[in-house]
């Protein structure tokens, strides 16, 4: 890989950004290396964290990537903008826990790549912002991912505005949960792989869906559907080990 470090150790893969030269901005290379990464973890997998090196989470699209995207054709921005949100999606749709550690910047696709974690953590001094519209773009792929972090009040000032905000108005506005010092940073990640190792890897990757499935459906189909759900997870033999362990009063033991 060129632009990313993959570490996997105990359950937890960390996924590292590594052009901190750049500020760890998106380039196609590195679009193409993390959409293959995440498709490609290691079978023992339970938790993913993603993070980047040197001063700066990810600070948007790269400057030369976005220099030849100004040559392209309608048909050649469609494919590219469609290899983009394939990423976002696998991201967003990875079975299992994906954690952000976010320092320094985290702007326009790097704010995105938040909105697709699960959990996001960042330090104190951490910056958030989608400033598109300063260079005549809109903040369109990442919006799909966005939106259901922040809603549409807050988007409207802050995808027109293209101002950056602070790291307790990411954590008020719901794109980030915890904010703490930079040299908590590390330890407060620990922290949740460590609470995110004793849930069923199955119950997680199965929660993801639901809350994926039932905020789209109408309250009645919602229903139905946590119906179906929880009455085919009760049988698993997962669920039969998480119960078993509950009453047993001891560890589970997953299979």
């Amino acid at each position: 890989m060129e632009t990313i470090r993959i570490e996997s150790a105990n359950g937890v893969a960390r996924i590292r950004l590594q052009r901190p030269e750049v500020r760890n901005a998106l380039s196609d290379v590195m679009v193409a290396e993390l959409t293959q990464a995440l498709g490609s973890l290691p079978a023992a997998t339970r938790v993913v964290v993603l993070s980047g090196e040197g001063p700066a989470f990810c600070a948007g699209a790269d400057a030369q990537w976005m220099k030849r995207s100004k040559s392209f054709t309608r048909a050649e921005n469609e494919r590219d903008a469609a290899t983009l949100a394939t990423l976002f999606r696998v991201l967003d749709e990875c079975p299992l826990p994906v954690i952000a550690r976010v320092q320094g910047a985290a702007l326009g696709g790097g704010s995105g790549l938040v909105a697709a974690c699960d959990i996001a953590v960042a330090e104190e001094g951490a910056q958030f912002g989608f400033p598109e519209v300063r260079l005549g773009l809109i903040p369109a792929v990442i919006s799909t991912f966005v939106l259901p972090r922040i809603g549409a009040r807050a988007a409207r000032r802050y995808f027109l505005t293209g101002e950056r905000f602070s790291a307790s108005q990411a954590q008020s506005l719901g794109l980030v949960h915890e904010v703490v010092k930079a040299d908590a940073l590390d330890s407060t990640v620990d922290r949740l792989v460590q609470e995110l190792l004793q849930g069923g890897p199955r119950a997680q990757g199965a929660a993801k869906k639901l809350i994926r499935d039932i905020t789209a459906l109408s309250r009645d189909r919602a229903i139905e559907e946590t119906i179906r759900a929880i009455s085919e997870i009760r049988v698993s033999p997962e669920a039969q080990e998480g119960l078993g362990a509950f009453l047993e009063k001891r560890k589970p033991q997953w299979p």
